[in-house]
C-alpha cells in the first residue's frame, strides 16, 4: 500500500512538471552540468523576468512553463508554520544545551526530511506558497552575547566554538550526502553582528573593533561557509561601520566572497533592504539601495517593493544587467542542485512521502533531544530524583500546563502538546496529582500577596510542589508587541526571575511546602533568592513537543539528566553591560571577569565523575596538531552522561585574548565505575589567538588547558571536577589561514 502511495505521488508530481519536462531547452537536460544549463535558463529571460526572480516569492515564467517558487521556509526545531502536522524538537537554545554535535545531525536530518515530504506532498497539489519549500533561512548561529536580547532563544548560545560545531552539524544533517542534490538548502544568519535590541534593530549602526568582529562575531559564519558548505546567508538588518550590512562591502565582498570564497546566495532579511533608504537614510531610493545590495553580493530582496527597481535602475546606468545575472546563476543553481528542474525520478530525496511525518523514529529523537537538553541546575541533598510513592503532588506555575511555551518560536504544529502537568499525572499512576496555574508569568494577582499566601496555604500537606515557571515566548521573540515589567518589544528589561515568581516560591518556603522549580525559558535567568532557597532547580527551556515528559522523567529519576549551560547565566542586572553597546568586555564567559551564578558549560548529574591527569606533550610546535587525551570514569552508582569539556588559557599573552576559550567537547555515556578515554585534537586553528587585525596566529608562549565538566568561570555554584595542563608553544610563529 505504501508502494502504491508513493508512486502516484512521483506520478503526480511527474504530470504536473510535464509541459517543463516536455520542453527541449537545454536547461532541461540533466546530463549538461548545472552550470551550464543555469547560463542557459539566464540567457532566455528578459530583465524584468531575471528582476521578477529576485523577490523571495517569484512568480512564475509562463512561456518557459518555470513554476512559482518562494524562497522563504522556516526549520530551527522542526518544519515551521505549515498546515501539516510536524515533530517540533526543542527550541535552538535547547538543543544546544544538549552539547551533542552527532545528535544534532540526526535531528537535523530528520527535520529536512519531514520538508521534503512536506515540499513533495505541496508541489503535486500546485501548492507552491510561502513556507512550502526546500530553502530554510535557518540556522540562527548570532552570538547571544547578552541574556536580554529576546531572540537569543534561537541561537546555539554565546560561544563561538558551541555554535559552529553545532551549526556544522546541523547544515550537515539538513543538507545531505549526495553528491549532486541537496535534501535541503540551509542558511546561516543574521550576518553579522546582529543580538538586539530588537526595538532598534532596523536603524542601529553597531562599532566593533577588529578584534571582536574576528574573535566573536564571525568564527561560527566562517565554520559554516567553509566548513560546513552552506547553501545561503541571511544578511542582517542592522548597519556595521557605516554601511547596512546587506551592502557591506567589507562583510559581503570581502569576508565573504573573497576570503571565504563562498558560492552560495545570500538573501536580504525581510525588509532590510528598504531599511536602506527609509530607516538607515544611507541611500535615497529604491533602486539606488537595490543596486547596492545587489553589486555587494545580495542576490534575494526578502520584500516587496525595493528590488523591483533593479528594472530602472539598469536603463538608468546604476547598475549592469551582467551584474543582475551574476545574482540569478546563483539562485538557479540552488534550485537545480535541489532537483527543481530535474523529474523526479532523478531526485533521491523526491521519495519522501508524508509518512515520515511525526513518525515514531522522530518522536523518540525529539524526546531524546529534549532530555538530553535539561539542566540540573541545583539539587541539593539529592533531593531529586523524587520518588514515584508519593501520595499528593502538586504541580503549579504559569507553564505547569501552557502548550505555547513548549513550543519555542518560529515553530511548527504537532498532534499533540505533552506539558509537565500531563506528563507528571500520566506518570504517577497511584499520586494524587493537582494542578492549578495560581499565577500569571508577570502580573500580580488580583487581591496581591494575599491571594499568593493563600495559595501556599491550600498547598500545605502536599508531598511535594513542583512549581513550572521561568517566561515564555510570548514575553521574548522577534519585534513583539510586549510591554510589560521585564519585558519590551521582545527584548528583556531585566534578567530576573519576574517578581510574583518569586514571592510564590517565598510563601511556599514560609510555609515549610518541599518545592522544586523548573524553569522554561530561552536564556538566562537571574534566581539568587531561588538558588539559595529552593533545594532542587531544573532548566528545561522551550523543549518541544514532548517537554513534559523530559522533564518528568528527570524529575522522577527515568532519566539521569546530563545538559549544559550554553549561556552564562549571571546573578544579577548589575553584572551586565549596556544592552546596546556590542563590545565584547565583560561580556559572556570569555570576557566576564566576577563571579556568576551558574556559569557557561556547568550542569550537574545523579551520579559522579573522576577525570584522571590530562595526556598530551609538554611543548608543541606552532604549525603542530597536538592530540590531548584524559580518562573519565563514572565514580557513582548508576549509569550517567557526561559532558567532557576542553577550554584553554593564555596566562603569559599580554595581547587581547579571552579569559578562557572553550576548543572541543563530547558528551559520552559511562555505566557506574566504568571509564572512558575521550580524545581531543587541536589543530593550529584551535591553539591560535586573534590578534587587534583579526588575523589568526600562533604565537610561542606557555598556554594552560581545562579539562572536566565545566567552564573554569569562578561561580557560587556547586564545584565540578576540571583538571589541568600546563604546555609550551614553541618554534617560529604561525599564521592560520
Amino acid at each position: 500500500m505504501k508502494k502504491l502511495k508513493l508512486a502516484q505521488l512521483i506520478f503526480i508530481y511527474t504530470l504536473s512538471c510535464y509541459s517543463l519536462f516536455g520542453q527541449n531547452h537545454p536547461f532541461l537536460n540533466t546530463n549538461l552540468p548545472i552550470e551550464e544549463r543555469v547560463s542557459d535558463l539566464v540567457s532566455k529571460l528578459t530583465l524584468e523576468e531575471k528582476v521578477s526572480q529576485m523577490l523571495n516569492n517569484t512568480p512564475a515564467i509562463e512561456r518557459l512553463n518555470i513554476p512559482s517558487y518562494n524562497w522563504w521556509n522556516e526549520c530551527l526545531h522542526g518544519i515551521g508554520r505549515t498546515d501539516y502536522k510536524v515533530t517540533v524538537f526543542p527550541q535552538a537554545i535547547g538543543m544546544a544545551a544538549a552539547w551533542d554535535k552527532h545528535l544534532m545531525k540526526d535531528v537535523a536530518t530528520a527535520i529536512s526530511d519531514e520538508g521534503r515530504a512536506i515540499y513533495n506532498d505541496a508541489t503535486s497539489k500546485g501548492n507552491r506558497e510561502i513556507y512550502y519549500g526546500l530553502t530554510y533561512w535557518t540556522p540562527n548561529i548570532n552570538i547571544f552575547r547578552d541574556p536580554r536580547w529576546g531572540r537569543g532563544q534561537e541561537t546555539y548560545g554565546e560561544d563561538p566554538y558551541l555554535t559552529g560545531t553545532l551549526g556544522k552539524s546541523f547544515v550537515a544533517g539538513l543538507q545531505g550526502d549526495d553528491p549532486k542534490y541537496l535534501k535541503a538548502a540551509a542558511c546561516a544568519k543574521h550576518y553579522a553582528v546582529h543580538s538586539g535590541p530588537e526595538n532598534t534593530r532596523h536603524t542601529f549602526n553597531t562599532f566593533v573593533t577588529t578584534y571582536d568582529l574576528w574573535d566573536t562575531y564571525l568564527p561560527a559564519f566562517r565554520d559554516l561557509v567553509e566548513d560546513a558548505k552552506v547553501a545561503g546567508v541571511m544578511c542582517a538588518y542592522n548597519a556595521y561601520s557605516g554601511q547596512p550590512c546587506c551592502a557591506n562591502n567589507l562583510l559581503m565582498q570581502e569576508i565573504l566572497r573573497d576570503k571565504w570564497h563562498f558560492t552560495g546566495y545570500v538573501t536580504s532579511d525581510c525588509g532590510a533592504i528598504d531599511d536602506f533608504y527609509r530607516h538607515h537614510k544611507t541611500h535615497p531610493e529604491a533602486k539606488y539601495a537595490a543596486a547596492d545590495a545587489v553589486y555587494n553580493g545580495t542576490d534575494i530582496d526578502c520584500g516587496n517593493d525595493a528590488y523591483k527597481a533593479l528594472v530602472d535602475a539598469v536603463k538608468s546606468g546604476i547598475i549592469t544587467e551582467s551584474q543582475i545575472d551574476v545574482s540569478l546563476k546563483r539562485l538557479f543553481t540552488i534550485r537545480f542542485r535541489l532537483g527543481m528542474f530535474d523529474p523526479a525520478n532523478d531526485v533521491k530525496y523526491s521519495q519522501i512521502n508524508t509518512t515520515v511525518l511525526e513518525s515514531q523514529k522522530h518522536k523518540d529523537l525529539a524526546l531524546k533531544m529534549t532530555r538530553e537538553s535539561i539542566v540540573l541546575l541545583k539539587n541539593e541533598n539529592n533531593t531529586l530524583p523524587l520518588s514515584k510513592k508519593l501520595k499528593k503532588v502538586a504541580v503549579i506555575g504559569p507553564n505547569a500546563d501552557n502548550e505555547v511555551s513548549v513550543l519555542g518560536n518560529y515553530n511548527g504544529f504537532p498532534t499533540e502538546i505533552v506539558t509537565p502537568y500531563k506528563a507528571i499525572r500520566n506518570k504517577l499512576k497511584g499520586t494524587e496529582v493537582i494542578f492549578e496555574k495560581g499565577i500569571d508569568f508577570v502580573k500580580a494577582p488580583e487581591n496581591g500577596q494575599s491571594d499568593i499566601t493563600a495559595l501556599a496555604k491550600r498547598l500545605k500537606g502536599v508531598d511535594v510542589v513542583i512549581f513550572v515557571g521561568g517566561i515564555s515566548p510570548e514575553l521574548e521573540g522577534e519585534e513583539m508587541p510586549v510591554n510589560v515589567e521585564g519585558f519590551t518589544g521582545g527584548d528583556r528589561t531585566s534578567i530576573k526571575l519576574p517578581k510574583v515568581q518569586t514571592e510564590l516560591m517565598k510563601a511556599l518556603v514560609a510555609e515549610n511546602i518541599p518545592t522544586v522549580f523548573v524553569m522554561m525559558t530561552g536564556s538566562a535567568i537571574a534566581t539568587e533568592w531561588e538558588s539559595q532557597n529552593i533545594p532542587a532547580i531544573l532548566n528545561a527551556w522551550y523543549g518541544g513537543q514532548d517537554a513534559g515528559t523530559a522533564i518528568a522523567d528527570v524529575l522522577f529519576g527515568d532519566y539521569n539528566p546530563a545538559g549544559r549551560l550554553p549561556v552564562t547565566f549571571y546573578a544579577k542586572d548589575s553584572d551586565l553591560p549596556p544592552f546596546n553597546s556590542y563590545e565584547m568586555k565583560n561580556r559572556t564567559y570569555r570576557y566576564f571577569d566576577g563571579q556568576v551564578l551558574y556559569p557557561f558549560g556547568y550542569g550537574l548529574s545523579y551520579t559522579k565523575f573522576e577525570y584522571a591527569p590530562v595526556e598530551m606533550p609538554s611543548a608543541v610546535k606552532a604549525d603542530a596538531t597536538v592530540k590531548v587525551s584524559v580518562k573519565v570514569t563514572n565514580t557513582g552508582k548508576i549509569e550517567g552522561e557526561e559532558v567532557v569539556q576542553l577550554y584553554m588559557s593564555y596566562p603569559d599573552t599580554k595581547d587581547l585574548k579571552p579569559l578562557y576559550a572553550l576548543k572541543g567537547f563530547e558528551r559520552i555515556s559511562l555505566k557506574a565505575s566504568e571509564s572512558k578515554t575521550v580524545e581531543f585534537n587541536l589543530s593550529p586553528r584551535d591553539l591560535a589567538l586573534t590578534d587587534d587585525s583579526g588575523a589568526l596566529k600562533v604565537s610561542e608562549g606557555k598556554r594552560k588547558l581545562y579539562i572536566g565538566s565545566t567552564s573554569p568561570t569562578p561561580t557560587s555554584a556547586e564545584k565540578l571536577p576540571i583538571v589541568e595542563k600546563d604546555f609550551e608553544i614553541t618554534g617560529n610563529e604561525y599564521i592560520v589561514d
